[in-house]
């Protein structure tokens, strides 16, 4: 409901009053759009259609009018374009107030000093108004130095208020966390950014030295002779610096010993040795990195102190004449530490130059320890002993657990089944081995050979399996090449000779004749000519009584 109050009358209940007339209770509309373009309009009217009465400008159209002049013919002039505004963290990026001060500590529990005064230098990081307060280290102070107050915004009062750079001065003191620091001096960025913003600087002052540390300058007074070798200046000199060999120890000639490599470390400070170990990926050895600490290291004892228990106190000077010195590492030789013999046969660049210009020493050749590969042995089978085949004996020498030798599979598919057979007369001296004949069986998918003897009536000779499968080395070839007999050593009138007794060959089947024409290239023309011509003589016109040849009944009794 909207009431409109009367004039002069407060706007309270039953002083205002509704007026029946309006019908329309909208706001009116304050956005429309000009050729696709949002444009914002303000309103003339209010809820229900009453006019607003306030001036319709623009604040920017009442300023205009309010800074407006009179002009000339020219007309009014063009104001310049507002700057554009930049981030603090974009303007003031890696720009950073350097100040120097110091602070004073005190040493309650010292005799030589009763303060100390520490030199820091305070950053102001005008991005976001954070300081830090660095002091520079120095080297074998004793005093834990680097980052006293790290990088944040640093408060000076119990209000809160942060220190700002316009708090920060030359000559002035502030309080940072109970502690007091002295402003004494700033860099030239400093310096020229303050005057920039209008702040005088105060005349810079001079750091403060550290009385302690002035005192240490002073040379000591000596009231001893002083020796020609010191040790403190050798400290301060050769700090730092380290000779660096690269050894190996051979204990190859002992019980499951090896060559190992090792890295000596001398150190030029003190005369102390160390010898560190090498390890290698994969050398089965624990992780020890130190054969030996870092010690002195004697080279000669006295006479009464070969027999001091070294392993279990500690040597002094008294029990020694002379220790090991540089000079006395040298690429090329053998040093003796610990019992165990070293051999230099390398060092590192710094080693060389400190060689070249302390003792003149300029030729240090890298020596080569490499392990060399010994010799192959050569694997020579033992003499064979007759049992079984020469292939499957051998293999008890190739592995612990002998596998069988590999068999061609392709010809033993190929030739399955496939037999040559041969009629054969036994050479012998014996008149009793005249009338003996034999049947030679070969396998051509082994390339074994089987003798039968077919059994005749009356004879005496028990006959039967002679010799069974097995392969038939041909005389005169040797044990570590055997040659067996082939298809193609098998024709009429051949001589084979099987351990120790000498068969010649009579007859064959015709399989052998088919064979051997379908494969001639691997027999020679006198071998297939000899069956072809047998084969024919025996197709040719024969006696009654010769009609039955031996082959034949030798092959039937077989069967």
């Amino acid at each position: 409901m909207v009431s409109n109050p009367v004039h002069g009358l407060p706007f309270l209940p039953g002083t205002s009053f509704k007026d029946s007339t309006k019908t329309a209770f909208h706001r009116s509309q304050t956005l429309s759009y000009r050729n696709g373009y949002a444009i914002v309009r303000r309103p003339t009217v209010g809820i229900g259609g009453d006019r607003l009465q306030f001036n319709q400008l623009s604040q920017a159209e009442l300023d205009e009018l309010a800074s407006k002049a009179p002009v000339l013919t020219y007309g009014q002039p063009k104001q310049a374009p507002p700057a554009d505004f930049i981030p603090a963290h974009v303007a003031f990026d890696k720009k950073v107030l350097k100040f120097d001060a110091y602070f004073q500590e005190d040493v309650p529990m010292s005799t030589e000093e009763q303060y100390r005064i520490r030199q820091v230098n305070i950053y102001y990081y005008l991005e976001d108004d954070s300081m830090s307060v660095i002091e520079p280290v120095v080297e074998n102070s004793g005093i834990l130095q680097g980052k006293l107050i790290k990088r944040q915004r640093l408060a000076k009062n119990d209000r809160g208020d942060h220190y700002h750079w316009k708090d920060l001065n030359r000559g002035i003191n502030i309080t940072i966390y109970g502690k007091t620091f002295r402003v004494v001096d700033c860099d030239q960025f400093t310096q020229v950014f303050l005057e920039s913003q209008g702040i005088e600087l105060n005349p810079p002052e001079k750091m403060a030295l550290d009385p302690y540390t002035e005192l240490r300058k002073q040379p000591l007074r000596k009231y001893v002779t002083p020796s020609d070798f010191d040790q403190l200046k050798q400290f301060l000199t050769f700090d730092k610096q380290v000779l660096r060999f690269y050894a190996i120890w051979d204990d190859t000639d002992s019980m499951y010993g090896e060559c190992r490599t090792y890295i000596i470390h001398y150190y030029l400070m003190d005369d102390t040795v160390e010898i560190r170990e090498v390890h290698e990926r994969n050398d089965g050895r624990d992780p020890f990195p130190l054969l030996m600490n870092r010690q002195r290291v004697p080279k000669v004892l006295v006479e009464n102190a070969k027999n001091f228990p070294q392993c279990v106190l500690e040597i002094s000077d008294q029990e020694v004449l002379e220790w090991y010195t540089a000079k006395d590492f040298i690429v090329g030789k053998s040093l003796t530490i610990l019992g165990r013999t070293f051999f230099i046969y390398d060092c590192d660049p710094f080693t060389r130059r400190y060689y070249k210009e302390k003792f003149g020493i300029t030729d240090l050749p890298r020596i080569d320890v490499s392990k060399r590969e010994p010799p192959p042995v050569k694997q020579e089978l033992p003499p064979y002993n007759g049992f079984g085949l020469v292939e499957d004996s051998a293999q008890n020498c190739f592995a612990l657990i002998p596998k069988a030798p590999k068999k061609d599979v392709i010809k033993m598919l190929v030739n399955d089944n496939k037999v040559l057979r041969y009629l054969a007369v036994l050479e012998s001296p014996i008149p009793e081995d005249k009338d003996r004949r034999f049947v030679f069986s070969y396998f051509l998918a082994t390339d074994m050979i089987s003798i039968f003897e077919p059994p005749v009536r009356n004879s005496g000779i028990i006959g039967g399996k002679y010799l069974g499968r097995t392969k038939v080395v041909k005389p005169y070839s040797t044990v570590d090449n055997p040659v067996y007999y082939g298809p193609s050593d098998f024709f009429i009138g051949a001589v084979i000779e099987v351990f120790g007794h000498r068969f010649i060959i009579l007859d064959t089947d015709e399989y052998v004749l088919k064979y051997m024409e379908s494969n001639a290239a691997q027999y020679s023309p006198e071998a297939l000519a000899s069956i072809q011509n047998h084969v024919r003589k025996r197709e040719a016109p024969a006696p009654e009584a010769e009609r039955i040849s031996l082959c034949t009944q030798a092959g039937m009794q077989c069967q």
